[in-house]
């Protein structure tokens, strides 16, 4: 999957820009590009980084075939100098990310990319499709599962995502997210994630009647029965027939079954009943396993009603975030040099519209802990080369209400990004799924619980270091007073 080439998967712009920089001789001009994200998805404390090993893939395989080439011959408006540049095209920038799996935050620059502008500027849509997917999964995975106060999350999606890479992927970012499971087979085989499934209506209204359908497949299948009790009545005939067969068939061969699920109907009032039913027929450790159109916000309200429910099988709401669909990731230019050995230019975006302004510079995001509680405190942008000094006191501020400071003492300071292309060569090793899903399950562990809340959190700041606050406000007031 991570081999395909996808050099035409862009927007046009971004190849008559291209075409543009190389006529207009500033093809070799160095260029600064900042990725970062405007709002959290949901009104959420946080967002998750996920896409970046897709990203990866993408760069090492940007080559232009010779289809691609007179595919865009073709549109008449390129030139044969700007063709034959593609067609010996190799890609030479440096690119700095935040790991997958760590929590983000608004306008703090998540990919940075370093190089000659015609190469930095090619690669902007698949640095935002990549980045912008999975980090809209993962956030909305993580805010389920959290909801799920530690009962089990499966994605359970495929069938309801936005088409095929949206299933495999989305079932990758859900899994970094805190799912334990993907329904999806070819998501699981790629990504080495545990597999789930159970059982269709089909299967039971295939046989004569619902005991049948269960007897079947207790015998096909007697180490993983999971059986789907919901086809006619819960109460009255799945679970009666669940134990039923348990007994007849599963207990007398040293089997047991795994668990029921219940897809429809009252299904908190229906776990608590199937439990109980369950229960006295000493079957305490089947497990039951929800679904049916599930998100945190009904999750939340099972969890306030006392259910029995041991795991969720979230689908449609999960696999296209269906409540908040836009991950606003956006990629700007931040500066630029004549060559590598000239001076660093900044550059900024203004827009009546202050969400909007960019933040100019080549930069370093940084977040910082309390030594005592090991909790983030903030996160501060820097100049590339600043350090923070762990030995001293900083002060931190709101860089919209700046009146709002705080001064900051025993701490530590990380850098969050780190290098993942050097002049074009990838000198990061994506870890293993579940180590970026471990990650992420650690780092959310750090902040704290007014940060996590899933409605109304607290604001976690995102400050900007002072020589970068002074440079930012001296370009706006530049292109002010030049207007």
């Amino acid at each position: 999957m991570n081999n395909k080439n996808l050099s035409l998967l862009t927007d046009f712009y971004e190849i008559t820009m291209a075409n543009g920089y190389l006529e207009n001789h500033l093809s070799q001009q160095i260029a600064y590009f900042d990725m970062f994200f405007r709002t959290i998805p949901d009104g959420g404390g946080f967002a998750i980084m996920a896409g970046l090993e897709q990203l990866i893939a993408y760069i090492k395989n940007l080559q232009f075939s010779v289809e691609d080439i007179e595919y865009l011959r073709e549109k008449k408006i390129f030139s044969e100098k700007f063709l034959t540049y593609l067609k010996n095209f190799k890609f030479s920038c440096d690119i700095w990310a935040i790991p997958e799996g760590t929590p983000i935050f608004p306008y703090e620059p998540i990919v940075t990319v370093v190089g000659p502008i015609i190469e930095a500027q090619l690669i902007e849509t698949m640095v935002l499709l990549s980045i912008n997917h999975q980090s809209l999964i993962a956030t909305k995975a993580s805010r389920i599962v959290r909801a799920a106060k530690g009962r089990h999350v499966i994605e359970f999606g495929t069938r309801r995502a936005h088409g095929v890479d949206a299933a495999i992927f989305g079932a990758r970012s859900a899994y970094i997210g805190g799912c334990i499971g993907t329904s999806c087979a070819l998501a699981a085989k790629e990504f080495n994630i545990p597999l789930y499934g159970t059982m269709a209506h089909s299967w039971i209204q295939t046989f004569p009647c619902e005991y049948e359908a269960f007897l079947a497949y207790a015998r096909t299948y007697p180490n993983n029965c999971t059986f789907l009790v919901d086809t006619y009545d819960v109460l009255k005939s799945g679970i009666p027939n669940v134990i039923k067969v348990a007994n007849n068939e599963l207990l007398p061969k040293g089997f047991r079954p795994r668990g029921i699920r219940i897809d429809s109907g009252d299904i908190a009032y229906l776990s608590k009943a199937c439990r109980k039913l369950l229960d006295n027929a000493g079957l305490s450790d089947c497990k039951i396993l929800a679904s049916n159109s599930l998100d945190e916000v009904l999750i939340k309200d099972f969890v306030t009603q006392e259910h029995a429910i041991d795991i969720f099988g979230v689908g449609e709401r999960l696999i296209t975030s269906k409540s908040s669909p836009v991950f606003d990731g956006v990629y700007k230019l931040v500066a630029i040099q004549n060559d590598h050995s000239s001076p660093i230019i900044p550059k900024i975006k203004v827009s009546e519209n202050i969400a909007k302004i960019t933040t100019p510079g080549f930069k370093e995001t940084w977040r910082i802990y309390d030594k005592q509680s090991n909790k983030a405190l903030a996160d501060v942008i820097s100049f590339f080369d600043e350090e923070i000094d762990r030995y001293t006191t900083y002060e931190i501020f709101d860089p919209i209400h700046t009146w709002k400071k705080k001064t900051l003492s025993n701490f530590r300071a990380e850098k969050l990004k780190i290098k993942i292309f050097s002049k074009g060569e990838c000198v990061y090793n994506s870890p293993p799924i579940e180590d970026i899903r471990d990650r992420c399950k650690y780092q959310i562990s750090l902040f704290w619980e007014e940060i996590l809340r899933q409605e109304n959190p607290h604001n976690y700041y995102v400050d900007l270091s002072a020589r970068l606050w002074d440079l930012k406000k001296s370009l706006i007031e530049t292109i002010q007073t030049n207007l």
